[in-house]
């Protein structure tokens, strides 16, 4: 039996964006490891992803979720704690992709779409995952930036923006927090084989050497070595991180 077995026994984790992807490789980890789990996401495919917990023998619930929503992101998390009884651990997940546009071109809808889901989407959840956890005596929130939270990348100025402001975010609310017992931090992945990233490789093939090309690594990451760090960072084993943005890119921004 590995440290990693069963460290989340008794413990409820929620996660966003969890119908795929990182989001589901983590909701099936925090599972496997002993975790209830709340699986968040708009996707009503991410019903798929709690019964396939409970076909494995755990304990999840889906909640259908736009975490642009304020409302939306507060019954999600209501609905945890009245399932569940508390809150422990939160992965804040949820993102999406767009077209490239340069800066002057970019449709202010796109922008906006951008900024609400993946900055404004991740304050509402540390909006309401906070209050929850100081109830049960403290917590572990990931937020999950990007490498693109630590550099600039041309043709996609509302993802770029957004994942820089988690970084702040992140950093804010760690200061205001950790001494409370509420340790809060982000990772920044590299790029991951999910969904979103498959089928643009479907439509530019060349694209799948270029990406692993530009990952030192050779190659690009699984979606479950993404979910690993996020699942450290809300185990015991990262009780002195706070603050902090943990890289997982392959090498990616050390060049």
């Amino acid at each position: 039996m590995t440290i990693a077995s069963r460290e989340f026994e008794g413990r409820v984790a929620l996660v966003t964006g969890a119908a795929s992807g990182i989001g589901e490789a983590a909701a099936r980890l925090f599972a496997e490891r002993g975790a209830r789990v709340a699986v968040i996401d708009m996707d009503a495919k991410g019903e798929a992803t709690a019964e396939a917990i409970r076909s494995a023998g755990g304990e999840a619930i889906f909640v259908a979720a736009d975490v642009s929503d304020d409302g939306a992101v507060e019954n999600a998390v209501a609905r945890t704690v009245e399932a569940f009884g508390r809150l422990d651990c939160a992965f804040n997940n949820a993102g999406i992709s767009g077209p490239p546009h340069p800066v002057a071109e970019m449709p202010l809808e796109q922008w906006q779409r951008g900024i609400d889901v993946m900055l404004t989407g991740v304050f509402l959840c540390l909006r309401h995952e906070i209050p929850r956890m100081l109830e049960a005596g403290g917590g572990s929130i990931v937020n999950c930036a990007s490498g693109a939270a630590l550099i600039g990348f041309p043709g996609q100025a509302a993802y770029v923006s957004s994942k820089h402001g988690v970084l702040g975010l992140t950093k804010t609310a760690a200061m205001e927090y950790g001494h409370q017992g509420v340790l809060i931090n982000a990772i920044c992945p590299g790029t991951a084989r999910t969904a979103m990233v498959e089928n643009v490789i479907a439509e530019s093939p060349e694209l799948d050497a270029e990406l692993r090309r530009l990952h030192p690594i050779g190659r690009i990451a699984e979606p479950s070595e993404i979910a690993e760090a996020a699942l450290w960072l809300c185990s015991g084993r990262a009780s002195f991180v706070m603050g902090s943005a943990l890289v997982v890119d392959g090498g990616y921004v050390a060049q």
